[in-house]
Formats: structure tokens, sequence, C-alpha cells
């Protein structure tokens, strides 16, 4: 008689493995379900639709399908936007509709995707399949697509397509000026016009009585004091209101208020917030400038300024923020007044001599005269002299010029 042999699993785990199985095909049947409702399905066919109904049958037919995906060595980056938008490369397209609108093409001759991307310009999550979750929308994500409604909504509808020019300068920064990026461009120029270097070290230049300003596009948004700003509750919006009026947001800042016109401080907060590392080699950007330098006419004019009369305030510093015409030095900010007639001016001003407000200075030059200029006693009665000596020249050149034939002071390259 054959002896029967028992089953290897016991009864008990009959109902578990079923159990189990019936989990497995339901967990197939719900992903199967719910990658049938990701957007870039109907976006797939409605395009694959526009196709045939422009190009023929047999063009559509070509149109991929299922997640497209970008990968980017250069960038260490991963990008799925073609996904939806696979009009990007296509002709036709011009007028349609996003997420199926041809690209301008001429910004993709310099930035073609496949090397760039997408993400690197556009911002926005490049892995994500989903609407929200790709451009951004999600809690915790801090690049969200700079798109033309929140340009709308940080600008006031006054350049709804600015901010995507701070993902530009993250690359070109240290370029003085770069097609298609006024907005940026203004900023920069402003940095010049109102000296901000002489408070704040900027790529690696400048003063350092404010903050180092070179990577302060990498602090997060969290770390901003947010308790006197009203309305947005954004880095943005923070910059901006601060540029406008430091001390309603900062009430010991020593900044001054340059009485910036709204569009000026979002120009400025554009080109801040893009002051971050770019994180990628030298040659992946070739031919754009890697550092941010004096041009040669800069550097001539303060090698002439180093040698003449007024040496003495360009070498200490001084220069940065006062000019001392009468001396023939002339500062890149002008954002102080005039040394030339400091003498004169402290007198009137604070009700004091030059002597007492240099062994003793109030306001801004307390700060400057400890963070920035530091001079001990024996220095400071130097500075002294020097001022009194700029005052005599001055004097001397008003007198020439009442008495005769206008005399012209010292200048760079006169």
């Amino acid at each position: 008689m054959e002896k029967r042999t028992s089953s290897p699993y016991p009864s008990i785990d009959r109902p578990v493995l079923a159990a189990i199985g019936v989990v497995l095909v339901g967990a197939t049947a719900f992903f199967a379900y719910s990658d049938r409702q990701h957007d870039y399905k109907w976006y797939q066919a409605e395009f694959r639709s526009q196709v045939a109904e422009k190009f023929g049958d047999e063009k559509a037919a070509g149109v991929r399908a299922g997640v497209q995906q970008v990968w980017i060595p250069g960038l260490q980056r991963a990008d799925r936007c073609t996904t939806c938008h696979q009009a990007v490369a296509w002709k036709g397209f011009e007028d349609a509709e996003e997420p199926l609108r041809t690209h301008p093409p001429e910004i993709l001759k310099a930035h073609p995707p496949e090397r760039f991307g997408c993400t690197s310009c556009h911002g926005g999550q490049g892995w994500a399949i989903d609407t929200a979750a790709a451009h951004g929308e999600v809690a915790h994500w801090e690049e969200p697509l700079l798109s033309a409604s929140l340009g709308d909504a940080y600008t006031m509808g006054t350049n709804k397509g600015a901010l995507i020019q701070m993902n530009c300068n993250v690359c070109h920064r240290y370029e003085r000026e770069t097609p298609g990026a006024g907005m940026i461009n203004r900023a920069k120029a402003l940095v010049e016009e109102k000296g901000c270097r002489a408070c704040h070290v900027i790529n690696g230049r400048g003063g350092t009585i404010g903050p180092d300003l070179t990577a302060v596009g990498e602090k997060a948004p969290e770390q901003y004091d947010y308790g006197r700003l009203s309305g947005q509750q954004t880095a943005f919006a923070w910059h901006v209101a601060h540029l406008k009026d430091p001390r309603a947001l900062v009430q010991d800042s020593v900044m001054p208020n340059f009485h910036l016109s709204t569009t000026d401080a979002q120009a400025l907060s554009m080109l801040v917030l893009s002051w971050r590392p770019a994180r990628m080699s030298a040659d992946f950007i070739a031919g754009v400038p890697r550092a941010d330098v004096q041009t040669a006419e800069q550097k001539r004019a303060e090698d002439e300024m180093k040698t003449g009369p007024g040496a003495w305030f360009v070498q200490t510093g001084c220069f940065v923020c006062h000019s001392i015409a009468a001396l023939g030095v002339k500062s890149p900010a002008q954002i102080g007044p005039d040394l030339s007639t400091a003498v004169d001016d402290t007198q009137k001003r604070f009700g004091m001599t030059v002597d007492d407000f240099i062994m003793n200075p109030t306001g801004t030059m307390s700060v400057v005269l400890t963070r920035q200029i530091v001079l001990d006693t024996e220095q400071r009665k130097v500075a002294i002299q020097k001022l009194r000596e700029a005052f005599a020249e001055h004097q001397k050149q008003q007198a020439a010029g009442a008495a005769g034939p206008a005399v012209v002071s010292h200048q760079p390259g006169s």
C-alpha cells in the first residue's frame, strides 16, 4: 500500500497565502488604475490627436508614449518634463496652449534640453509626472516652476516672464549683461550705481559692514524673519520690502534707504536670489565668464588715483563710498558726501569739529570705523590731517575759480 506524504504547507498557511494573493492582485489593479489617472496620459493622447489633425496619422503614430526622461550627467539632474510638454521641439504648435506649445527656438539653440534639461532654467520638480508635483506646487519643495502666473503674482503684473531670469543668472552671474535678461541686467547696473560693494562682499569683492551676499540665494526661506513683513511670506517679498525700506524690516540696520522704485527693488531681489553656487563643471558652460573682475578702465582709474594727491583715501578704502573731488578722487559708488568739504560739513551736520567726529564717530561712520576701516588713534590723527588738506585744496580751487577761469581739478587720466 502506497504511503501518503503530508503537504509541505500546513492547512493554516493556505488562508494566509490566499490573502497575500488577493492583496497582490488588488495592489496590481490599484497601481494600474492609478497609472491611468496620471495627467500625462490625457496630454499625450491630446497631442497625438493634434499631430494627426495637422500632419496625418503616420506622423502621429511616431509620437512617443509613456514617461519620457532626460538625464543630464553634468548637472546630476533627471527631467521628465517632456512627458507632458511633447511639443517642445515641434514646429506648428507655437500658438497652442501649454503644455502642448512649441518652445521658442532661439533659446534652445544655445540650451538644448538634452544637454541642459528643463528645470535648470524653468524650475520645478523634474522627476515628477503629475502637474502639481512637477510644477513644484507641493509642500517642502523650494524650487517652484518660474511660470508666468508666479511672475504675475510676484511682480504685480509688470513683468510676468521675469522670474526665470533668476535661474539664467546662476550660470551667467559674472556677465555684465546677458541678452534677454532685462531685469537682471538692470539689477547689475544698480549694484554699481548704488555702490552695494561699499558694504557687501559680492563675488569675492567688497566691504564688510553688511553680510556677504555672494551665496545669499542659498539661504532657506525659513531663515528669514517675517515678523515685520505684511503680505506674501516669501524670501522674494522679504528682499523687495527690505530694499525699499531697510529699517522697516531690520530696525538696527545701517543700510541707507535708496528710495528704489518697486520695479528696481524687484529686479535687485531677483539678482540677490540668483546668487547661489552653479553646481557644474566649468567646461559645462564654456565661454561664460567665471569671475567678477574690474574692467580695464576701472582698474586703470583706481591705479592712477593710488598715486595721486588723494592716494591715502584710496589706500584706506574711504574712496569706496566717498569722492574727494579736490584731490581728483572719484568714488565708484558715491553713496557718501564728498570729503573735500568734510571739515565744514561735519560742523554743520553734527555740531562738532572733524577732529572730534573722527575720534568719536556716530551713526554709520561708527560702524565703518570699527568694522571696515579700522584705524587706531595715530591713524585717526592722520585721517584728520588728510581731511584738512583736502579742505584746504578745495578752498584754494574755489578761490581760483572765483578769481578767474575755472581750474580743472586733478582727475585720473588728465
